[in-house]
């Protein structure tokens, strides 16, 4: 675990040592808070769920453009083999990466909890679906994060990482949205795996089990998948 905190830190570190983190962090906030404050002037219903749509829809391209040079650009300078000189193994690799990225939307994602303090004094939002909204928020991003670093050791194009992982984002973003086209058994199959029809009962305020296996699951899936992935250039 010391070797996966110390990678962290040093990612982390890393962001915020030059303007990529701040001018993420700042790009985030202005698109979420612009749109989310034209939508609750016109609805003029104290409330977050209208954040929380805006906010998965910017993740689909946010976390893609975050995570495609977590592997990809250690691949394309060399520096991955650098790494693996030292005493840290693949998974240690992998965990610490995706920890330090995750830690960077974690901030940027508690920054939008101004929007709950202002319309507190407009009104009364619901505490039990704020609260859900925003474990669900934290759910989606590990999912998605761990879909990226995925993409990103399949290459050392960033541009292809980041294609890669929005097109497996997307699909997994819209996969409820089209199930009314397949037959019963098919579409029950298609709306479990679908991330937002899990984020939509979580938002209710209810944390059921089995949306938190669901999430947990994905991230472990495509977590392996990396490291797998990582550890087959030893075969080459």
């Amino acid at each position: 675990m010391r070797q996966i905190a110390v990678l962290a830190r040093k990612e982390i570190r890393s962001y915020f040592d030059s303007p990529v983190a701040y001018v993420v962090i700042t790009l985030f906030l202005l698109i979420a808070g612009w749109q989310y404050s034209t939508g609750l002037f016109l609805s003029n219903t104290p409330d977050l769920r209208g954040l929380f749509g805006i906010v998965r829809f910017i993740l689909l391209f946010f976390i893609p453009a975050v995570s495609m040079r977590l592997l990809s650009e250690e691949k394309r300078l060399g520096t991955i083999e650098l790494l693996m000189t030292l005493p840290i193994k693949d998974w240690q690799l992998v965990l610490g990466k995706f920890i330090s990225a995750y830690l960077l939307i974690f901030i940027t994602l508690l920054l939008t909890l101004i929007h709950y303090i202002t319309i507190s004094l407009l009104g009364e939002p619901d505490f039990g679906a704020t609260l859900g909204g925003y474990i669900g928020l934290f759910f989606i991003v590990g999912v998605y994060l761990s879909i990226g670093i995925f993409t990103s050791a399949l290459t050392q194009n960033q541009i292809v990482a980041f294609i890669l992982s929005f097109v497996i984002i997307f699909a997994f973003y819209i996969i409820d949205k089209i199930i009314f086209l397949f037959p019963g058994f098919i579409a029950n199959i298609l709306e479990y795996l679908s991330i937002d029809y899990h984020f939509n009962n979580i938002a209710r305020g209810v944390v059921d089990s089995r949306d938190v296996i669901y999430y947990l699951s994905m991230m472990f899936f495509f977590l392996f998948l990396t490291v797998q992935t990582l550890e087959s250039r030893k075969w080459k």
